[in-house]
């Protein structure tokens, strides 16, 4: 008899016992002597080491997330991408691979979505196909469904490390030269206000946290977020975070609401994750008005494309401003440019920091930072 034959045997039974917990739900804790009975059951006689490691097996195929709880357990594994029946993906060490992992059918990763977001009060189904979530660990969950999602259930899980990164690490991990950070944090200690730019997964927000370091022990920050991701080590540090509207389509609340809320309470910083609309132009008001030395990033692929990008996203604010006043906004309240890019190798790299000149009068100039 093959071991995978003695583990189905041992699955069944193991979920015939789950199933009889008095209130119908099977409960993690209650694993442990449910396999006892069934190995007991069955006849099966296993070593104390091999019976953890069979129990682990279990906890992950009937609790957790099956055969992806391997993968998130390599410390190496950052993201992990289920592209359907088709197969799955890990980016391991800045470099995307494919993982030796098959899903039989949707039904199996429909269940596995439905295992993280249930927790955490939202729901993916026909209604609502698509669904952001942030995991208690601080992972971040992006799922996608049919009929938004040709290719059946897309799973994507983005882990962040154990613990946050400062500005020592980027430099030991290559970011930038120990002058270019030396320089930044002076930057951010003298309260210049920093945009952080870049593409998709280029170390925008690892960048971010690390400069938010700088900011003294004794001042007052708001984070603003999506998704939080940011972990600061000052003691005085509020963390808000957006909410996705409920299945009556209300409730929602959106980074523009929360910069305003962040006005009343006193900061005397403000750190967005991310502008990508008009709560730009709520966060350059921000930026014009005593809050000097906040951070934020944007997607973008250059420092220059990246005020381009900010006065496009300030004119999405629905705010009937000439397109003068608002590349003013920019010139006074963005003082400097931090550009980062994944190099093919999979390090993420700081290319450009590019100061802002307030004195152009039509346009935006750049001036390279020398370190």
């Amino acid at each position: 008899m093959t071991a995978e034959s003695v583990r189905a045997r041992l699955e069944r039974a193991i979920v015939a016992r789950l199933r009889e917990a008095p209130d119908g739900r099977p409960r993690r804790e209650q694993l442990a002597p449910a396999l006892r009975e069934a190995l007991a059951a069955e006849r099966v006689a296993v070593p104390s080491g091999e019976l953890r490691e069979l129990e682990r097996h279990f906890d992950d195929r009937l609790f957790g997330l099956g055969p992806l709880a391997a993968l998130l357990r390599d410390e190496r594994v950052s993201e992990v991408m289920v592209n359907g029946t088709r197969g799955v993906w890990v980016e391991r060490d800045g470099r995307l691979e494919a993982a030796p992992i098959r899903f039989a059918d949707d039904e199996e990763i429909l269940v596995l979505v439905e295992r993280l977001v249930a927790p955490l009060g939202r729901r993916i189904d026909l209604a609502t196909p698509l669904v952001d979530a942030r995991l208690p660990d601080g992972s971040r969950v992006h799922a996608v469904i049919p009929p938004i999602s040709l290719a059946g259930p897309i799973l994507t899980i983005r882990r962040f490390s154990s613990r946050p990164l400062g500005p020592d690490d980027l430099v030991r991990n290559g970011t930038c030269a120990r002058e270019m950070m030396d320089l930044l944090v002076a930057a951010v200690r003298a309260r210049r206000s920093v945009l952080v730019s870049g593409g998709t997964s280029s170390g925008k927000t690892t960048t971010l946290n690390a400069l938010a370091f700088a900011i003294g022990e004794r001042e007052r920050v708001v984070t603003i977020e999506d998704a939080a991701e940011l972990r600061l080590p000052q003691a005085n540090v509020v963390s808000l975070e957006t909410r996705a509207p409920s299945v009556e389509g209300t409730g929602a609340v959106d980074v523009r609401t929360l910069l305003r809320a962040a006005l009343r309470m006193r900061p005397d910083r403000i750190v967005v994750g991310e502008v990508r609309g008009g709560e730009a132009l709520d966060m350059l008001q921000a930026m014009n008005t005593g809050h000097r030395g906040s951070l934020t990033t944007a997607h973008a692929n250059g420092p220059y494309e990246a005020l381009l990008r900010l006065e496009t996203m300030a004119l999405m604010a629905g705010v009937d401003l000439p397109l003068p006043a608002i590349r003013e906004q920019i010139r006074r309240g963005i003082e400097l440019v931090v550009h980062q890019e994944r190099a093919p190798d999979g390090a993420r790299r700081i290319t450009a920091v590019m100061e802002l000149l307030p004195d152009r009068r039509d346009d935006y100039a750049l001036r390279a930072v020398a370190a």
